[in-house]
This record gives structure tokens, sequence and C-alpha cells, in this order.
């Protein structure tokens, strides 16, 4: 039965492998818990609704319900709950990145962490990332099937580039070769080796920062709308579809409003 789900879910809607088997996995998890017929469904999404888990989480819970039920010739619709607005809370500095920076051993977790601080790629973005698709000339990144199998071109420092070159003197690749590998070069370099790594170098560090390797794409962000960049330069970079999505990192920096505010508010005194 689950084979037939996703090839509905694959075929009938176009959903990615990703989507899809995230979809089956919330469906035998719901499972585990109710019977999934129309009365304990409503019941689940009752209390689902009235948990504290993340909107997103019980977005696409609801999400593969729905897809279930229509799957099963049982069309069942649930209204969304209203989407919170967060804000980036915390975000590494310039300087803590450096001190990340000067905790590596090798060349090669140099460069990791350096590509993923100067580009702002997603941790699944580094992981697919291959020789080829760096344009050491230019400092241009091409992003293959990023999120949302979206291609895009992406730019690095040239202390990025320089990075990228020492390390491909220790450790020569093919243009086909992923650009990173295990330590010992056998194997996929999967998004769980990053963060233990990113784990090992604060560890190294000595910060107490929560530190994961997402932060450092919301810290390439806050750091460039710091520098002065332009609100479509920093969507450029990161690649949002959506400019609301974008702005979540001025909604979560006080420096730039204060310093606008201080800008133009009267002298009264």
């Amino acid at each position: 039965m689950h084979q037939e789900f996703a090839k509905f879910l694959c075929i009938g809607k176009g959903l990615s492998n990703v989507t899809v088997d995230g979809h089956i996995k919330a469906i035998e998890r719901i499972a585990r818990k109710c019977k999934l017929e129309k009365e304990p469904i409503e019941n689940y999404v009752f209390k689902l609704y009235q948990s504290n888990y993340s909107y997103t989480h019980k977005a696409n819970e609801v999400k593969a319900i729905e897809y279930w039920f229509e799957f099963t010739n049982q069309p069942l619709r649930f209204a969304r709950q209203r989407k919170p607005k967060p804000i980036v809370k915390q975000t590494l500095t310039e300087a803590e990145i450096t001190r990340l920076l000067f905790c590596c051993k090798d060349l090669r977790e140099k460069a990791i962490i350096t590509v993923l601080a100067y580009s702002g790629l997603r941790p699944k973005e580094l992981r697919n990332l291959k020789l080829g698709d760096i344009n050491l000339g230019s400092n241009e990144i091409r992003v293959i099937q990023g999120k949302g199998l979206k291609d895009g071109v992406i730019y690095i420092s040239s202390a990025c580039t320089k990075t990228i070159l020492e390390y491909l003197a220790a450790y020569p690749k093919l243009e086909s070769d992923f650009l990173f590998s295990t330590v010992d070069g056998l194997r996929e370099f999967k998004q769980c080796n990053l963060r233990k790594l990113v784990k090992t170098l604060v560890r190294r560090a000595g910060m107490t920062k929560r530190v994961y390797p997402y932060l450092l794409r919301h810290s390439l962000a806050t750091s460039m709308i710091n520098r002065g960049a332009d609100i479509l330069t920093v969507k450029s970079q990161l690649r949002h579809s959506w400019i609301d999505t974008t702005m979540l990192y001025i909604h979560s920096l006080g420096y730039c409003p204060k310093n606008n505010y201080e800008r133009f508010c009267p002298s009264y005194i």
C-alpha cells in the first residue's frame, strides 16, 4: 500500500523523493497512534494543533494526512493555523566565525567551514557540491538542484577561493568529484558529518553558544546586512523565493533600524 501511495505522491502530485519519504514516514507514525479514519484523524489533528510542535511540523503532518485521504478516495481538508513570524534570535559574529576557523586542524576542516560561512549554502547543498560547480576564476558557485530543485549562482570571496585552492593542492579532486568527502576520502560527506565537525570546532573554541551548520547561513545574511548590503543582494545570495523570507533578517536585527532612527529622530532637547 505504501508503495502505491509513494507512486501517487511522485506521479500524481509531482513531489520530490525527499518530500515523498517524509509524507510516508508521517503516515506510518500517525497510523501507530490512531486509525486512519475520519473521526480519529480529526481528533488527532485537534490535539496536534493544540500542541507545542512547530508550525512546520504541524503543516507537514496535516498535508500528509490530506494526501493520504485523497489517495484513498476520501477527500479531507483541514484549515491551516496562522503561520508565526519568527525572528532569527542568535547568529555568529564575524569574530566567532574567525575563532572557528582558527580551531580547524587541517585544510579540509578549514575549507568546509570557509565555504559554508562565505557562500551561505544549505548543509545539503554543501554535501552535493562538486568541484565542477565552482568557478574559481570568477569566485562563483553554481548550485545544482538546491532547495525546491532550483539551480542558482552565488558568490564567494577571494579569500574563500584561496582556501579552496590550498585545500585542492592537498586533496586533489576531479571535476566530477564531490568537493568534500569523509576523512579517508572514500565515502560521501553526509550532513551528520558536517554537524559533528561543527560541534567539534565549537568545543575546541570553548564557545557556549548552540552552533549548527545552518547557523552559518543565518550569520552570513546578518553580517551582510550589518555591512550595508541591500535586501535584494542578500535575497539573491541566499536564493530565497520570496522577499518576505529575507525580510526576517531585517526584523531580527536591531542594529540597522537603530542607526537609521538615530540619524532621523528629532532633537527635542
